[in-house]
């Protein structure tokens, strides 16, 4: 029996439909291993990377106007935080702390003036500074920051002066400054005392006790010299004896609930005054 030339034709047809398609899947397959090739030796994000910055380097200008709106936002953005600068006055001169003027007070100074008290000093010769001259007759303005008249235990007044401003070219200049000499006495720690009277006043209250031996001495001395008497002799000395010991023994107690000495300085005495801080002047 002869093949049908149909069936033969049909069988031809699908053979030659299954040999295309099996091509087809060995390229497939070909491609995928191309694909992993290049995962393997090339770094992909490394390639889109360079592909994107050609893409940027390709792209035309932006306009000038655009530009400088771009920078100027940029520029805003990073300095927000940055810490704020201090502003230096041009042309101002500094005087250094450490530096001292010699002036004279304007109106007396004395431990009844309270605290808060305005006092004033004044510049009677110019002051030569290397960069600065300060004028005859500049004003300086303290306030007494403490003060007390005298206490018991002979501890003398007190008066404590800070210096605030400096009346300078018609300009007030804001100072912290104190009182290191006044009247050619070294003040320490800012701190005008009165005197303190305490040995002046144990002396003082032994005077009692000296005298009294002194006169019994000499009373023990002229009964001495008369026979008569001379039994009596010893007992004027033996009780100035006595009193002048009560008496140096007593004076250091009572001398201790007597008061000192008053702060007051009289108009155009000397006074040192030194900064504490920096200053400056136009």
């Amino acid at each position: 029996m002869k093949p049908n030339k149909n069936i033969l034709r049909i069988v031809t047809f699908t053979l030659f439909i299954l040999i295309s398609c099996a091509k087809h899947v060995e390229a497939f397959d070909l491609d995928l291993t191309v694909d992993d090739d290049i995962r393997k030796n090339y770094n992909s994000s490394q390639l889109v990377k360079d592909t994107n910055t050609e893409e940027l380097d390709s792209l035309p200008d932006l306009p000038e106007k655009l530009k400088n709106e771009t920078l100027k936002t940029e520029v805003k953005t990073s300095s927000y935080s940055l810490p704020p600068v201090k502003s230096v006055t041009t042309g101002s001169t500094k005087i250094s702390k450490g530096t001292s003027f010699n002036v004279v007070n304007i109106g007396k100074i004395s431990d009844w003036q309270r605290k808060g008290t305005f006092v004033k000093f004044k510049t009677n010769t110019p002051i030569y500074k290397r960069k600065y001259t300060i004028p005859a007759s500049t004003v300086f303005i303290g306030e007494v920051i403490e003060s007390h008249q005298p206490q018991v235990s002979c501890n003398g007044g007190l008066v404590v002066i800070r210096i605030r401003s400096m009346v300078y070219n018609g300009q007030t200049i804001p100072l912290n400054a104190y009182v290191t000499r006044a009247n050619s006495k070294i003040i320490f720690l800012n701190n005008i005392k009165g005197e303190r009277k305490y040995l002046k006043t144990v002396w003082k209250k032994g005077n009692w006790g000296r005298s009294l031996f002194n006169r019994m001495l000499t009373l023990t001395i002229n009964l001495g010299g008369d026979g008569s008497t001379i039994l009596l002799s010893p007992f004027p000395f033996l009780y100035g004896t006595l009193c002048f010991g009560a008496n140096t023994i007593v004076s250091p107690i009572t001398a201790f609930f007597q008061k000192g000495g008053h702060v007051s300085i009289n108009s155009g005495s000397q006074f040192r005054i030194k900064l504490l801080d920096d200053s400056y002047i136009n």
